[in-house]
Order: structure tokens, then sequence, then C-alpha cells
């Protein structure tokens, strides 16, 4: 029987897309399986102030860094999820007034992101004969897509009937039902049914199927928030 390891959830932190990748060796298992939201959670500017230094805006925290220190942050937001980039006081400026723009730039260093962790994915499980398997969730969006389906190693699973080893098989969605941030993958109940609906019947033997749905069983406990009014507030008792 073969063994896998399961993540999920890397939203974009470069260490731990590197300890998912590594594990299956670690582990010595026969496959890894990403289950979704690897898109990171926002930009980070690294704004030039003159002398080799630069200004740097994170978590509440206001920063000037030179020399090693900017390296060292660099790494440490790009471990936590966010993505660094550089510019000048001007762009910055410029950023500051264009929403579309700021987007535009983000979905940039996303998918800029995802190309170099497939060119460290396949440089480390080429000769490893690791299979890796990755669905994306509805935090992704569908820029993702095409960057992993291009992989020559990475299979990407999406609304797929996938062999594992020949006798396990894997059905996988990361689409979900509505939340109230409107993420980019995201329907009704009725059609979240008919996408696993749609990959039952291509199943072999239901008995030995990995269900990969990124959308976490009702009633599970996993991924719990308060009830949210439509400002993105948490409603409270009396108030539903």
């Amino acid at each position: 029987m073969s063994s896998i390891f399961f993540a999920t959830d890397v939203h974009g932190s470069e260490i731990c897309w590197k300890k998912f990748i590594n594990a299956g060796k670690f582990y010595n298992v026969d496959a890894i399986i990403l289950g979704g939201d690897m898109t990171g959670k926002a930009l980070v500017p690294f704004v030039e102030s003159g002398k080799g230094t630069y200004r740097v805006s994170f978590l509440e925290q206001e920063m000037t860094l030179q020399g090693d220190d900017i390296e060292r942050t660099q790494k440490m937001i790009s471990d936590r999820g966010y993505y660094p980039i550089y510019m000048t006081q001007d762009r910055f400026q410029e950023l500051s007034q264009d929403s579309e723009k700021v987007h535009q730039l983000f979905v940039e260093e996303v998918v800029k992101t995802a190309e170099r962790w497939v060119e460290y994915a396949e440089e480390r499980l080429r000769q490893s004969g690791i299979k890796c398997f990755i669905c994306p969730g509805n935090d992704d969006m569908f820029e993702l897509d095409e960057v992993f389906a291009n992989s020559s190693y990475i299979e990407l699973t999406e609304g797929k009937v996938v062999d594992i080893d020949g006798t396990y098989t894997m059905i996988s969605t990361g689409w979900s039902n509505p939340t109230p941030w409107e993420t980019h993958r995201e329907c009704s109940e009725e059609e979240l049914d008919q996408k696993i609906e749609a990959m039952i019947p291509q199943v072999p033997d239901l008995n030995k199927c990995i269900f990969n749905f990124h959308a976490p069983p009702y009633g599970s406990g996993l991924d719990e928030a308060p009830e949210l009014d439509a400002e993105l507030r948490p409603r409270y008792a009396g108030r539903s």
C-alpha cells in the first residue's frame, strides 16, 4: 500500500512550500498532495529611501532597513506568505492611487512565485519517483492553473480522477460553498454537489478512492469562523 503526505493552505509561504516538497523524502512517502490555497496574503513594498536603505511597513511595524537586514526581512516576509516587492517612492505613490494597478501587480507576483515554486519542485522531485498532486483552492486565482498545468512533473487534479498507485485513485476540487470574502472559486451548495457528482461515476472503486475536497465537511469542526455581517464584522448573539 502506498503512503502519502498531505498538506494544505500554504498561502504563499516560501518555507511552507519548501517543507511540503521536501516532506516526501523526509517521511519516505510515495506521493505528496497539496489540497489548495497557495496564494499569499498581500504585497509588501520595500520603498527606496536613499543611501541603500528601504522603508518597509509590515504588520503595523515601520522599519528602515539597510545592509543584511534587507535580505533577512525579505525572507521573513516571504516565509509568512507575503510578497516583498522593491520600488521607488514615485512608484509607491503611483500605486497608492490606483487599486487596479496594485491588483495587477499582485497577480504578477503570485504567478512569478508559483513559477519559481514549480521549478523548485521539479528540481527536488524529478529523480525521487515521488508523485506530486496539486489542486488549487478557493483562494487561488485561475491564473495559477496554467502555471501548474505546464509543469512536466506536478499533476494538477481539479475535477479529475487521478491514479495514485495503480490501486488507489483520488478525486479533487478546490471549489467551496460561498464565503463572506467572495473568493475566486466559490459556488452554491448545489453547484458544488454537481462538481463532485460528476467525478464519482468515473471512479473505478469508491472503496479505494481519496476524496480531496478543499471545503471541510459540514460539522467537522475544521476551518471554523464566526458569522460575519455584510461589513465582515462578527455577528453577536441575538443579532444574526
